[in-house]
């Protein structure tokens, strides 16, 4: 499961306020290439990802190589069991994404933008506010030979301009499932289909929602089970 919050590291650093935008761009392949390694997406073996064996030695390693603390966890590192799940359901459910716009909410390493894309999705946007996470996305989407858009801004909120919403591994702090579970329940989504994914994580909605689909977590990765060996697709259901 991801760390829980650690207040040495709340602030989300910006592309400006530490090495800039061309900066970024141009060290953060070589520094990726260092601190992952390329293999298989756990559940989605058709998937390739840039993924670090231990994210607290990747944390510590980004704030090594920036030289500063105060960052954000570096969650796009690994694809999380909520973000398996929701790319290989997506995978095995083509036709509900072909041909339809996409947001892959919290994208993380873009597991489930890239999932969207592969099945024929016509745009596909994956969100994060974490700059290095934008990276990590565009990285991820050229290795699996998928166009991605990036968006860096806060959507909660927003209008939707989607078809289909995505949000893997997101309801593990309370301030921000709170607000996640209100916009994915207003009005300005009613039209749009909204998928989640997760292990069943504290604050994840009890309500409101209906299983989808179920996976085995695999053996390979028992520090993500806690006391969960299995993890969920969900589908939000109309107001």
């Amino acid at each position: 499961m991801r760390p829980k919050h650690d207040p040495r590291h709340a602030g989300r650093e910006s592309l400006s306020s530490s090495r800039g935008d061309r900066t970024l761009a141009r060290d953060f392949p070589e520094f990726l290439r260092r601190s992952t390694a390329i293999g298989p997406a756990g559940l989605c073996p058709e998937l390739r990802l840039h993924a670090a064996h231990d994210l607290q030695a990747l944390w510590r390693a980004q704030e090594t190589w920036l030289g500063r603390l105060g960052l954000a966890a570096p969650y796009w590192g690994m694809p999380w069991p909520g973000g398996r799940a929701l790319a290989r359901y997506i995978l095995d459910h083509p036709s509900q994404f072909r041909g339809r716009t996409v947001l892959d909410f919290g994208s993380g390493s873009g597991i489930c933008a890239i999932a969207a894309a592969k099945a024929g999705a016509r745009r596909v946007e994956a969100a994060d506010i974490d700059p290095y996470s934008l990276e990590a996305i565009a990285a991820n989407a050229r290795l699996n030979d998928a166009h991605v858009e990036l968006v860096g801004e806060d959507l909660l909120g927003a209008p939707s301009r989607w078809d289909v919403v995505l949000a893997g591994d997101v309801w593990y702090e309370k301030f921000l499932a709170i607000r996640l579970a209100s916009w994915l329940r207003s009005p300005a989504l009613d039209a749009t289909s909204k998928l989640l994914g997760d292990l069943g994580r504290a604050y994840f909605p009890r309500t409101g929602v209906v299983e989808l689909a179920r996976y085995p977590l695999p053996a390979a990765a028992p520090h993500e089970r806690g006391t969960a060996n299995t993890v969920g697709v969900w589908s939000v259901m109309p107001r």
